[in-house]
């Protein structure tokens, strides 16, 4: 591949007997707002007979001129040009166009908004700046580029930057490199859909063709093809739609159009020549004398591209092959870029009863644009799950709406709605997911998916990662109580772990602003908050978004008694705390119950229900908390009297029933670094049964209780405060009333399709991150490069930053404070004696 400057702009200017427009391109494009050094000029002399190379070459110095000694058309004539260029990127422009002082600048920033931005096209008016003639881009089912709103006037609601599938030949931007790499300009089309034909090539490699308002030129409109006459116009328009469909379809939707597609091109040739096609009918009177008959050249204009088809079959099957075996995207997910596919454009009414009869039979129209999304989890799927199952298993009920969803777990799936598939794919087989990988067009994973299957991490698919659950802050509390090296190697597995994902996912799911704030730190260390990301969005929101764990929009409805007059030691009238969730090692049960112990002293009805204490997904051991809990509840002789353990694990569509008789949900935990940015699922579920909250302060839920008086937010430890909360809201009324009445005021911002709205927006047009190769390969070996340093340095025990910690360590345990810093010092004139 040549090697191109870095920074350059080869600007290449096809010349076909316009000599006077090209000189005046060149004036223009010399006084851009563009530094002179990075401008380069490049004109092809099409072989116009005339005296336009004499005169061109009198241009003066910083322009370069090449005889193509023959006409070559625009596509030949723009692949010669860039043969000659050495700029990173090139710009194609009609030399009868005018480019606006900020052309040039406005794209190339463009590309910085995107690794996997290849190409960028220009907005084009006409010579006046009033009328479209570029904004946007579209193309028929049988194969006609076109450009919506061209000849409309110009107005401010088209100038929003969007992926198209095609840039116009008229002016657009692409790197070099990624010209190359398509092998250019088709030079089969010679001119008309040339430029379809690479925008729609460019689009199936991974990249993204950027349409960006600002970057603004102005066009006279096809002075070039006056040379040539309408009817090679309309043969090269209807012979190079032809060939556009047939290399850049898939078998499946190929095989759909393209008969449809010929039917309609004989259909549109006869129309245009007002023949009859019943006129050799027997059945028609008259003879068969004649050998000939007139036919018009517009109708042999669809005959021939026809032909010209069939001659060329060789060459386009050979291109067909080569583009399909490349291919990073689906036509699925093409369909949102071809625009408005059923437009008849020929205003002839037997061509038009023609096209509505091949679209009523054949059906050409009935392809899909849901996507394929794969939604995969750690935890079991079915009727008892934990928070990651559950939070799935909404992502998949709420995109299967407008998408093909399959909800895969690593442990066990058993389906809950028709919506959506459910699979089980198993880390002991990695090659279980192959399949799953393969059929989806966006894949969303939690936990350590990324990291047990080599075929995630190889996709070029677009990566969600769900990082609303901070697994390597939680390891520090989980760990707590093991032996030191276990510990730390616990939590440096989850650390690794989680920078895999971020350094792989394209778009990233955190469950508040506090934890937003977390990632974005980590991301930074990472090296993902760069030129690229931010150039597209400062704020980052394309990169990471809020998406909280949610509730139903529906209101819970009871459909049966659950612990009331069910669990023995448990009356109807009794007051009931509820804890909704597992025990973790992270919680504190124990202050709870004391708590409650000192309660049912002067009120004895009061009880504690912990809602699961067996987690459903048994790949996760019971914690110690658990037991503690147990022991302790039985020592103050509270258990089965006024602290119940329910045992099993409620399952997920029954929780309401439980939720429902409970006066209180309650949660209550230590105060560290895993609370400040946990997301503590269960408080969601006191919001969906309308339950006034009493929680531990110090994360993002105790800042809402306390913000929104939803109940009370307490103190770690505090048994005076737990209790006075507890007989609160277990006792008085008017506190009661107005809590519920808070909960029932904030829990509408906490339903699933509030919370997940940014994730539903992303599906709908799902994007590679800005910094992120578009190639599997290039991904890999930036993945390997960042991440290796890393390693080495946690686990490498004779080198990098793990040997001096480890020699702290040693040094500290030997001498003390002092021992470690005359090492220190000694160290440093080692290294300053040994640079001398």
């Amino acid at each position: 591949m040549k090697k191109r400057r870095t920074g350059l702009v080869s600007v290449v200017l096809v010349n076909f007997r316009g000599t006077d427009d090209t000189i005046e391109c060149v004036r223009v494009l010399q006084e851009l707002n563009w530094p002179a050094e990075l401008l380069e000029i490049i004109i092809v002399e099409n072989g116009s007979g005339d005296d336009s190379l004499e005169r061109l070459s009198k241009l003066e110095p910083g322009v370069t001129v090449i005889d193509s000694k023959a006409n070559l058309g625009f596509t030949g004539g723009c692949n010669l040009g860039v043969s000659h260029a050495n700029g990173e990127f090139v710009a194609f422009l009609n030399n009868d166009a005018k480019p606006h002082p900020d052309w040039i600048k406005e794209a190339i920033n463009t590309f910085a908004t995107g690794a996997d931005i290849g190409a960028v096209a220009s907005k084009v008016l006409d010579w006046d700046g009033v009328n479209v003639d570029y904004l946007d881009a579209a193309v028929t089912w049988y194969g006609m580029g076109y450009k919506p709103h061209a000849g409309e006037k110009d107005r401010g609601a088209w100038n929003d930057e969007k992926d198209v599938l095609f840039g116009t030949g008229a002016a657009m931007f692409i790197k070099a490199d990624v010209f190359e790499e398509l092998g250019g300009f088709d030079d089969n089309f010679f001119m008309f859909y040339d430029d379809v034909d690479l925008g729609w090539r460019l689009n199936l490699l991974g990249y993204r063709f950027r349409f960006q308002p600002k970057s603004l030129a102005f066009h006279k409109h096809h002075a070039s093809m006056n040379k040539f006459g309408n009817f090679r116009e309309e043969y090269l328009l209807e012979r190079n739609a032809l060939y556009t469909l047939y290399k850049n379809l898939d078998d499946e939707s190929l095989a759909r159009v393209f008969p449809g597609a010929l039917l309609l091109a004989t259909r549109r040739a006869i129309g245009r020549g007002k023949l009859d096609s019943t006129s050799l009918d027997l059945r028609n009177p008259g003879g068969d004398s004649e050998p000939t008959m007139p036919v018009p050249k517009s109708t042999m204009a669809g005959i021939f591209a026809i032909d010209q088809l069939v001659e060329l079959l060789p060459q386009m099957t050979e291109a067909r092959a080569a583009v399909q075996a490349t291919r990073q995207r689906t036509d699925r997910d093409m369909t949102r870029l071809f625009g408005n596919v059923d437009e008849p454009a020929y205003p002839i009414e037997s061509y038009l009863r023609g096209y509505d009869k091949i679209v009523e039979s054949l059906g050409v129209l009935t392809g899909t644009s849901r996507r394929r999304i794969l939604v995969i989890t750690g935890d079991s799927v079915g009727e008892k799950m934990a928070g990651p199952a559950i939070r799935a298993w909404h992502i998949a009920k709420l995109l299967s709406d407008e998408h093909d969803v399959r909800l895969v777990s690593m442990t066990r799936a058993d389906s809950l709605d028709d919506a959506f598939e459910v699979a089980v794919i198993s880390h002991h087989r990695p090659s279980s997911v192959v399949e799953h990988e393969k059929w989806a067009d966006v894949i969303i994973v939690q936990g350590h998916a990324l990291a047990l299957f080599p075929a995630l991490e190889r996709s070029s698919k677009v990566i969600v990662v769900d990082v609303y659950d901070p697994l390597h802050l939680e390891q520090l509390e989980q760990g707590r109580g093991k032996v030191l090296e276990l510990w730390n190697k616990q939590v440096n597995d989850a650390t690794d772990a989680l920078n895999h994902q971020l350094l792989i996912g394209d778009f990233f799911l955190c469950a508040s602003d506090r934890q937003r704030h977390f990632w974005l730190g980590q991301l930074a260390g990472l090296g993902r908050i760069n030129a690229f990301t931010y150039s597209r969005d400062s704020e980052l929101d394309s990169l990471i978004a809020v998406a909280p764990f949610g509730i139903s929009s529906t209101d819970p409805v009871k459909s049966r008694a659950a612990i009331r007059g069910v669990t023995p030691g448990i009356g109807l009238d009794d007051k009931v705390i509820v804890w909704g969730g597992g025990i973790y090692n992270w919680f504190d049960p124990g202050t709870l119950i004391r708590a409650v112990a000192e309660i049912s002293v002067e009120h004895p009805d009061v009880r504690l229900f912990f809602l699961g204490v067996k987690h459903p997904n048994p790949d996760v051991p019971e914690m110690e908390a658990v037991a503690e809990a147990r022991l302790l509840s039985k020592e103050l002789g509270m258990t089965n009297k006024h602290v119940f353990f329910n045992e099993a694990w409620v399952p997920f569509d029954d929780r309401q029933n439980y939720l429902l008789e409970a006066d209180i949900g309650v949660s209550t935990h230590f105060q560290h670094v895993e609370t400040t940015f946990s997301f503590r699922t269960r408080i969601l579920d006191y919001l969906w049964a309308g339950l006034p909250i009493v929680t531990t302060e110090g994360d993002s839920f105790g800042d809402l209780v306390e913000k929104e008086n939803l109940g009370a937010s307490i103190p770690e430890r505090d048994q005076d405060a737990l209790v006075a909360a507890l007989k609160m809201y277990l006792y008085d009324a008017s506190a009661i009333e107005a809590a519920r009445a808070n909960v029932q005021r904030v829990r509408e911002q906490f339903v699933w399709e509030r919370a997940l709205a940014p994730l539903v927006e992303f599906c709908r047009q799902p994007v590679h991150a800005a910094d992120k190769s578009i190639t599997p390969g290039q991904a890999a070996a930036a993945l390997t490069a960042k991440v290796k340093p890393l390693e080495a340095a946690r686990r490498s025990p004779h080198t990098g930053i793990r040997r001096d910690v480890d020699r702290v360590a040693y040094y500290f345990r030997q001498g003390g404070a002092g021992a470690v810093i005359e090492r220190f010092k000694a160290r440093r004139v080692r290294i300053r004696d040994s640079r001398r």
